[in-house]
């Protein structure tokens, strides 16, 4: 599953779980602004893994080439094109970890957010081998997010990483 962040992941791995599924969380965010912000969020994401005794694989960080990815769309707003580029950035690196550990299905976090269009992210996910559409703010599962995220004493950002989602 790639992971965003720890307080979204929560929810996420528990139905997975519950849907007795294996799980492996895939922590990919060359989005995040800064490199301590993305330490901060891996640190956390593996105590989540840790009370959920999941693995976790780091994508290694480059926000260098996620700029890249997303030229000409900075000034985009929120929800707009550069979050699309943002979600396909992202999912086409956990669909190639997928395939090259031998993963035949992945998912991924983002569809918990409120702030994240569910269908979106579908679109986007269908055009890789292996997706599969959860749509995890169904069941209050954003609401079960908040709760877990209290419960294990996660850090919960602000914004989603990137330096143009700044509030």
């Amino acid at each position: 599953m790639h992971v965003c962040c720890a307080p979204c992941a929560t929810a996420c791995v528990e139905r997975l779980l519950a849907n007795e599924r294996q799980v492996v969380l895939f922590f990919s965010n060359s989005n995040i602004d800064t490199s301590e912000e993305f330490e901060k969020r891996l640190l956390h994401v593996h105590h989540l893994a840790s009370a959920f005794k999941v693995p976790v694989l780091v994508d290694p960080y480059n926000h260098e080439k996620w700029l890249q990815s997303i030229v000409g769309l900075e000034s985009e707003p929120e929800k707009g094109a550069r979050c699309v580029r943002c979600f396909n950035f992202s999912l086409s690196r956990a669909a190639d970890k997928a395939r090259e550990i031998g993963i035949e299905a992945f998912t991924t976090t983002l569809t918990v957010s409120p702030h994240k269009s569910s269908q979106t992210i579908f679109n986007i996910g269908e055009r890789f081998s292996g997706f599969e559409s959860w749509n995890f703010k169904k069941l209050n599962g954003f609401k079960r997010s908040l709760e877990l995220s209290q419960k294990l004493e996660l850090y919960r950002q602000n914004y989603c990483g990137c330096e143009f989602s700044r509030h």
